[in-house]
Parts: structure tokens; sequence; C-alpha cells
């Protein structure tokens, strides 16, 4: 019951009031790097959602992003690792240390944090609730909200603690698992929304044990749609797969039609298409609203196969391995 209870709580992350530790930001950034791997990188994905306009590069690897050095020092590095010991964000921030860019870490602890201590970096420290990274969505939005120095961010972020306690996003992920059943899900989802179908895919991976796979409009019209026109030889490869359309009413009304007419031809090709209306009452609280749900949806997934949703022993097992 330990990652119910984490999804159950997943609103109190809002209430939370990062604090910068070591010295203050020598300046306003307007443009950002969030260097980080899995669940510790979702938030900056979030962020991008939530305001296209925010000057946001994600950097999943080893180094620094194959950026000008003038692109790199004008810009705030933010190395961020739930647990403080990812082996990429790790290098990462080291080397922006060895460039001389302006770098902040964001850890619940570990390794990340004590360099960020012995090398005088700014951090934050984010609670250690002993949750999965990708469950701590809402503790890394506040930190770069924070690092980012946007208020107004922060206000919006806040009054999720209050419109995210809804019963009714475990009642309609649970009602989701059942239907994905024995297939795998394909979220779609528009070019904008892209990190809400990222979201949604790695919570199929790593929660409900199964694959999953995303993909945006209006690429997939051009490609990927014509993997499921089905000939009887591929028949039986197609009916593998379960779709869920992400609709969003403030959409490029081109890409909700591109998104209707998709619709309709998969479910002419007898393909199960599931439909959900991305809403609420700011435009971040209509993004986290449709995460809980892949959160819940995912757990009880997991529970249709009966696999532990919370570990994810084969990301041990290749950490082992690597080592």
């Amino acid at each position: 019951m330990a990652m119910h209870d984490d999804i159950k709580n997943f609103y109190k992350q809002f209430e939370y009031e990062p604090v910068v530790e070591k010295g203050k930001l020598t300046k306003k950034f307007d443009s950002f790097i969030v260097a980080g791997m899995g669940g510790s990188n979702l938030a900056s994905g979030v962020l991008k959602a939530w305001r296209s306009d925010l000057q946001i590069i994600q950097h999943r690897n080893y180094g620094l992003p194959a950026l000008p050095l003038k692109t790199l020092k004008n810009s705030l590095f933010i190395a961020s690792s739930y647990s403080g010991n990812t082996e990429e964000t790790i290098s990462a921030f080291s080397e922006a240390v060895k460039k001389k860019l302006p770098v902040v870490a964001v850890a619940a602890g570990g390794k990340l944090l004590d360099l960020a201590r012995k090398r005088k970096k700014p951090y934050i420290q984010i609670p250690n609730t002993g949750i999965q990274p990708r469950l701590a969505t809402g503790f890394n939005l506040m930190a770069l909200l924070k690092l980012m120095g946007n208020a107004n961010g922060l206000r919006e972020a806040r009054e999720l603690q209050n419109l995210l306690k809804s019963n009714e996003y475990e009642r309609t992920g649970k009602s989701l698992a059942k239907k994905f059943k024995g297939r795998v899900p394909v979220i779609y989802v528009s070019e904008k929304n892209s990190a809400i179908g990222y979201n949604w895919k790695i919570k199929f991976n790593e929660t409900g044990k199964i694959p999953a796979f995303t993909n945006v409009f209006p690429e997939l019209n051009h490609n990927e749609m014509n993997g499921f026109d089905y000939q009887e030889g591929t028949k039986e490869i197609s009916r593998k797969f379960s779709f869920l359309f992400l609709k969003d009413p403030a959409d490029n009304l081109r890409i909700i039609k591109r998104m209707n007419i998709t619709e309709r031809l998969y479910r002419e090709r007898e393909m199960p298409v599931e439909v959900l209306i991305l809403n609420g009452r700011n435009v971040l609280h209509k993004i986290f609203s449709s995460i809980l749900i892949a959160d819940w949806a995912s757990y009880y997934i997991a529970g249709e196969y009966g696999v532990d949703a919370e570990q994810v022993p084969m990301v041990e097992e290749f950490k082992k391995l690597i080592r």
C-alpha cells in the first residue's frame, strides 16, 4: 500500500517551500539547461508544456550538451538527481564546474550534494521521503521554479495542493488499467504536450512493468499511423496495441482536427482507442491532473499483472552491472 499512499498524497508536494542553500544566485537567468535522467528530469518537460516560451534545454546524457560555449555560460545549468547518485548527472555537474558555468544542484542527498558543497555551489535539497523519483515531480517542479525566480509559477503550483485531492483521478486510472490489460499502450498528444505523453509512457514502463510508447501530432500522421493500417499479414501485430488520445481544447485547431480524424480511422480499423480531455483550473492543474491519472493507471495495471508497482529491479540490476 506504500505506493498507493504516495500517489494519494502527491498533492502535498506542492506545499513544499524550496530553499537555495550555500549562497544566492548571482544574477537572473532567462535560459536554463536541466541535466537529469528518468524521473529526475520530468519536471523540466512539464515546465515547457506549461509555458512554451520558457527557454529550457533538457539534457539526458553524460557531460555537457553540444552547445556553443556562449550559450552554456549564459544559461543556468541545473543538475537534477533525486537520489543524488546518478552517474550521468554527476558527470554533467562536474563538467559544468570545470567549464566555470553558472551551476546549481537539485537532489535529496547523495554524491551530487556532497560535490555541490565541496565546490561551494548553490543547491536545493528536496525532501527525501523515500518515494521513487518518478513520483517526486512536484518537489522537482517547485525547486526548478525557485531557481528560475518564477514567483507566478510558484503561486500557480501551490494551488495544486487543493486542486489534486479528488478521488476521481484514481477511479479514472483504475478504469483505464482494465481497458489496457493485454495490450501495449500508445499515448498520442500534441507536440506542445509531448511531456505529458512522456510521463504516461514512463509510468507504464516503470510502475506497470509493461512496454508503452508515445508520439505527437502532426508528425505521427506522416509515418507511424501507417504502421497500424494493417493488412491480413500484419493484423496480429497491430492488434497488440491500444491507444490513448490526450486531447487538449487549447491545441491548434488543425491539431484537434487531425486527432479527431486519426481517432476515426483507427476505430474504423477496429483499433481500441480511449480518449481523455485535458482540462483544469489552470495549465499546471491540467497537466498534473493527467499525470496523476497516469500514476493511478500504471499502479492498477501493475496489479492486473501481479507485479511490484514500486521497485525497478531491472534498473537496479543494470546499475550493478555497469559499475
